[in-house]
């Protein structure tokens, strides 16, 4: 199904790029035809222009006449072998300014080859003659068509680069979910397990530590099955659900790494989906961590406005060069030998996408430590 989709899509492509320079290919030739049907009436004129001068006045014949008069837009100047210069069509024109007369010659030579007026051999006068004025407008028709072409190129481009990463993101998707599944059944089963051990002569505190964990767990095999799914955000205390994540972390962090949550007293609540905060702070957090090579400091801090609530996460790591500020959020980047440097990816996707706030480092020094801000609406409870 999907080659026979794919096959279809380029067809329909294929074609239209067809049809499209076949109208190019049929514009230029009109253009050409154009050209010569306006250079055959221009050499008919400057033959009427030799029985003109030829004719006696009472002898002229009306054709003559006629296709004389008839020429009513194409610019031309005839430069006779006395020097005296005659124009036609041309607005604004002072045969005595030398300079806008040879402006207009090179001009008119460009575009059109010179008709040498002759009579018996005898060169009589020079034909200088420019394009129409609508052969000035067919000119640029191929260009629009040009513009359309590459417009439509981007258009494709971009049409097949979204289908591709639709495509894509469909199939993390559905692996993300058959992970969830994937993980549900050994837990259900590590549960029951728990349960037996509760009934055996086992310090209670080991089993509320493996119970802590498989809680965990479930939160993390939640979030993967809601995968492609549109978050629901709900009216949360962020200062709550930044500590509950903050201890977790602690308690599964070395001795090593000192915490500190610097929070107001009061509540601050806010727009939140629970998992993907929480997500996003672990992701954070862990970054620091790794960053600090198993000891230093982390400072966790909470600000807030009448508007806005700003989470700070302060790290005494290795730091970040200014240059990739920006470039730590894309997808794939990372600087470990191991991971797909998809955590800050994810945790700019979760505030920026799914929260609508802002997410960036403030500030960082190689060897002196990073900070990070996620910046978020305050919502009035």
């Amino acid at each position: 199904m999907g080659d026979k989709t794919n096959l279809i899509r380029w067809s329909i492509i294929l074609g239209s790029f067809i049809i499209i320079s076949s109208i190019l290919w049929n514009t230029y030739i009109f253009f050409q035809n154009f050209k010569s049907e306006e250079r055959i009436k221009m050499e008919i004129w400057s033959k009427a222009q030799i029985e003109l001068i030829n004719s006696n006045e009472d002898k002229i014949s009306p054709l003559t006449l006629d296709i004389l008069r008839q020429n009513t837009s194409t610019p031309m100047i005839k430069v006779n072998n006395d020097g005296s210069i005659e124009h036609n069509n041309i607005q604004d024109f002072n045969p005595l300014d030398s300079l806008l007369v040879d402006r207009l010659i090179k001009k008119f030579s460009r575009e059109n080859k010179p008709i040498e007026i002759k009579y018996d051999n005898e060169l009589l006068s020079t034909l200088y003659y420019g394009n129409s004025t609508v052969i000035n407008k067919l000119k640029y028709y191929p260009l629009a068509l040009l513009l359309i072409v590459v417009l439509f190129g981007s258009v494709v481009y971009f049409f097949y680069r979204s289908s591709r990463t639709a495509a894509l993101n469909k199939l993390w998707s559905g692996m993300a979910k058959e992970t969830a599944h994937q993980i549900a059944t050994p837990l259900s089963s590590i549960m029951g397990w728990i349960e037996i051990l509760k009934q055996k002569n086992i310090d209670k505190s080991y089993i509320d530590e493996i119970q802590k964990d498989i809680k965990r767990l479930n939160i993390i095999t939640e979030r993967f099955s809601n995968i492609g799914s549109v978050p629901t955000l709900e009216k949360k205390d962020i200062i709550s659900e930044t500590e509950s994540t903050i201890e977790y972390m602690k308690s599964r962090s070395s001795n090593s790494i000192h915490f500190e949550f610097i929070k107001p007293k009061e509540k601050i609540i806010t727009l939140l989906n629970s998992q993907l905060f929480s997500w996003t702070i672990e992701n954070l957090i862990k970054n620091s961590i790794d960053s600090m090579k198993g000891s230093g400091k982390i400072i966790i801090e909470i600000n807030t406005t009448t508007l806005l609530t700003d989470i700070l996460i302060k790290d005494t790591g290795s730091g970040i060069e200014k240059k990739y500020f920006n470039k730590i959020f894309d997808p794939g980047y990372t600087s470990k030998k191991r991971g797909w440097g998809l955590g800050l990816s994810l945790s700019k996707r979760i505030i920026e996408d799914y929260h609508k706030g802002l997410i960036g480092v403030v500030s960082s020094k190689v060897g002196e430590g990073t900070t990070i801000k996620i910046q978020l609406k305050r919502t009035i409870s």
